[in-house]
């Protein structure tokens, strides 16, 4: 009987590496974006090699579980989608007791690595979401809309406790994603977006001094301009001062002359278009869509409910990532601390990420599969 089990599970196995399950239109695509990604990090760290070996090392390790997840069927993703998600809300409860990091404890330290548990609700929120709506009536009606609406809250919640008020609008509008592409009525959305709308205002009052100020310098940065308005200044400089065509690479001043804060990081978009310019801005931009374009496009090649809920709702995701980050370095949004996907410098964002992409090859290259299910 065990040796008739450890066969079985020894063909499964073999079965899954068999074939090389890549998309190699987007595989392309990421490599060329983290390629890229780190070449803005030599020049913004003032070329320090030991930061980007540091992310390739990273990059190596999210590009080693992307090639992992592609080979694993979508079932057998949907049959664990409860599990994943269950377990990042156990990291979430424990980093509020045990988390660690620099005036928020969002970090968790085991010793051979260290790591923060809300970027893999960036991953585990679309699939629980997409995981519950599967095989339930849509469009959802609200006792179900109510059942997705707390899935989504739970999370936010000890997300914004850290705090960490942009991750957890993130991890929300990642689930949200989920329930619009379910077939949402118009109505229905209009009234969850008034309804959104009328919680604002009392949201406000519970938010820390900190992040009111942030909104506020938003509307007038140079009101305190050495102080609370001096990052959006910084990095509108930086933008501005790339002009068309650049300054070049490694020849931006607001990052080497210590400027703009945060410029390996939030900020590596500011030292990107102040070395390229706009040019430079519109062809990385280019990049993007095209990465989302093509996510898409596997969402709408998907065969059942869960494959195309997961894979748009991961689509939809890395689209605000991107707007975000733009918007905030011109200063059209507040500093909420979003990277910019795959170019900021952080492991367990990007790590994150290479495992969503391997979420979407998997259902991409097992969509005649599932089509036949």
């Amino acid at each position: 009987m065990i040796d008739d089990l450890l066969h079985e599970w020894r063909h499964r196995l073999a079965s899954i590496w068999r074939k090389p399950r890549l998309d190699l239109p987007l595989l392309g695509a990421l490599l060329l974006l983290m390629g890229v990604g780190l070449a803005t990090l030599y020049s913004a760290s003032d070329l320090d090699r030991g930061l980007v070996v540091s992310q390739a090392l990273r990059f190596a390790l999210g590009l080693l579980l992307m090639m992992m997840i592609a080979r694993v069927p979508p079932l057998t993703l949907r049959n664990w989608t409860p599990w994943l998600y269950a377990a990042s809300v156990v990291l979430l409860v424990i980093v509020v007791i045990h988390g660690e990091g620099r005036g928020a404890n969002r970090w968790l330290d085991l010793r051979i690595v260290r790591f923060q548990p809300s970027e893999l609700l960036k991953l585990t929120m679309p699939m629980m979401i997409a995981w519950y709506l599967n095989g339930r009536p849509l469009p959802p009606g609200w006792g179900t809309l109510g059942a997705a609406g707390a899935l989504i809250a739970v999370p936010a919640v000890l997300i914004a406790k850290q705090p960490d008020l942009g991750t957890a609008l993130l991890i929300t509008a990642s689930g949200a994603f989920g329930i619009f592409l379910s077939g949402l009525a118009w109505w229905r959305i209009g009234a969850l977006l008034a309804a959104f709308a009328g919680m604002v205002p009392v949201a406000w009052h519970f938010l820390h001094e900190y992040q009111r100020n942030r909104v506020l310098t938003l509307l007038d940065p140079e009101a305190d301009p050495l102080g609370n308005g001096w990052h959006i200044i910084q990095s509108k400089i930086a933008v501005g001062s790339g002009g068309v065509w650049g300054k070049g690479w490694h020849h931006g001043t607001q990052s080497r002359l210590e400027f703009l804060p945060e410029h390996t990081t939030d900020f590596i978009f500011s030292v990107f278009a102040e070395e390229w310019g706009l040019v430079g801005v519109l062809l990385l931009l280019a990049l993007y869509v095209f990465i989302i374009a093509r996510c898409l496009w596997i969402a709408a090649e998907a065969k059942d409910t869960y494959a195309r809920l997961l894979a748009g709702a991961i689509s939809m995701s890395l689209f605000v990532y991107v707007m975000v980050n733009g918007g905030m370095i011109t200063g059209m949004l507040p500093v909420v601390g979003v990277p910019l996907p795959l170019v900021s410098y952080g492991g367990t964002s990007a790590v994150s990420l290479l495992a969503g992409f391997g979420v979407l090859m998997s259902i991409h290259a097992h969509r005649k599969v599932l089509a036949v299910q």
